[in-house]
């Protein structure tokens, strides 16, 4: 008996064709741009403007959580600046304590990813404008409490506010400068967008992209929807937990004006108008929402024209681009990509004459046989 022939299943590529597919141009571009960012960024942004970039890297790991939340599973959230707060709010009180930041970091982000998943309960049967308004009315709520309690700085008891003589939190001993706390920032974005990435490529990432197109669809197709909510809840709660416990160590001291729900709102039109189905339109988003009002400012024009030209360009996004800044350059690079192969492989070869069965081609037939009737050209 001789063995089959028929091919199985196709098994799992190897890992040489893994890794070439992870490694695509737009991944090389993106490493490079991290590695000048670190080498040579400080150095050419002064030292305002590398706070300034800090802050809005930091805000990029806000919008590129809100993203996820919209673009894989359609949930509008607006309260996400909250969750800010919240793992700023932890990590200052931890970090007073006396604990290392990258403690105080990590438990501000877990506490929000149990906060976020708590408040997120009772919401998982909303979606659209629902959702969007409860999210809303709950960052108002925490504004109240950001308020009341104020924000640790050093005090005693379980508010960690003092009166007087306030203390600024200790950055982390690979931070404690304002470049290298720069680069400190960039290598935890990274990271952060990483994990992220690798959800949207794995099985979660599937699980949240059936939920938004049908949830129904979804259900039948065996798919815990409540479950695959819960932990893109938990995941982006967390994300935003930590990113609020980074810009604690931007300046060691926080007050609840950072933390509005109108800001909530201007996040999500950012990540709009940024992209919200690329992990580059997060980037976007937090240059937008924090490096423009600062550049309009330092050319002598008010920072609150931001709120215009963000309104313009989420009108924009909305009705013509609805994957944003990111899914524009995109394309543009696509195309300049493939008509430079196009240029460097030359024209395209011709087809060659196609023989009848007589063996003539085409051009032999046209000048042997000019009278060739109708049938014999449908025969043909």
């Amino acid at each position: 008996m001789t063995p089959s022939t028929s091919a199985g299943p196709a098994g799992p590529a190897p890992a040489p064709n893994r890794l070439r597919a992870l490694m695509t141009p737009s991944r090389w571009a993106a490493a490079a741009v991290v590695v000048l960012a670190l080498v040579i960024g400080p150095g050419l942004l002064g030292a305002f403007w590398t706070r300034v970039i800090t802050v809005c890297v930091v805000y990029a790991i806000a919008a590129a959580g809100t993203g996820v939340l919209y673009g894989r599973l359609g949930m509008v959230s607006l309260g996400q600046v909250s969750l800010l707060g919240v793992g700023a709010w932890v990590t200052l009180r931890v970090g007073h304590a006396g604990l290392a930041f990258e403690v105080a970091v990590l438990t501000g982000a877990l506490v929000t990813a149990v906060i976020g998943v708590l408040v997120g309960l009772p919401a998982l049967r909303l979606s659209g404008l629902n959702l969007a308004i409860v999210t809303l009315m709950l960052a108002g709520a925490f504004e109240v409490v950001f308020n009341i309690t104020q924000f640790p700085n050093g005090g005693p008891g379980l508010l960690g506010r003092a009166t007087s003589g306030q203390t600024v939190l200790p950055r982390t001993a690979l931070g404690t400068s304002d470049p290298a706390y720069f680069r400190y920032v960039v290598v935890v974005a990274v990271a952060v967008f990483v994990v992220l990435a690798v959800h949207l490529t794995t099985r979660p990432g599937r699980a949240w992209a059936a939920i938004r197109q049908s949830e129904a669809g979804a259900l039948a197709a065996g798919v815990g929807t409540v479950r695959y909510r819960l932990w893109a809840l938990a995941v982006v709660s967390a994300t935003t937990g930590l990113a609020g416990g980074l810009l604690a160590g931007v300046d060691g001291l926080m007050d609840p004006i950072t933390f509005p729900a109108s800001q909530s709102i201007l996040l999500f039109a950012t990540v709009l108008v940024g992209g919200t189905y690329s992990l580059w339109g997060a980037v976007v988003a937090g240059l937008l929402m924090q490096g423009m009002p600062r550049l309009l400012s330092d050319v002598g024009v008010s920072g609150d024209l931001v709120f215009v030209i963000l309104g313009l360009a989420t009108v924009q996004a909305i009705l013509t681009t609805p994957d944003g800044v990111a899914g524009q350059v995109s394309r543009l690079s696509e195309r300049i990509g493939g008509a430079s192969r196009r240029t460097s492989s030359g024209p395209p070869a011709q087809r060659p004459p196609r023989p009848d069965r007589h063996g003539a081609t085409d051009g032999q037939r046209a000048t042997d046989q000019p009278g060739a009737t109708s049938a014999s050209m449908e025969a043909r």
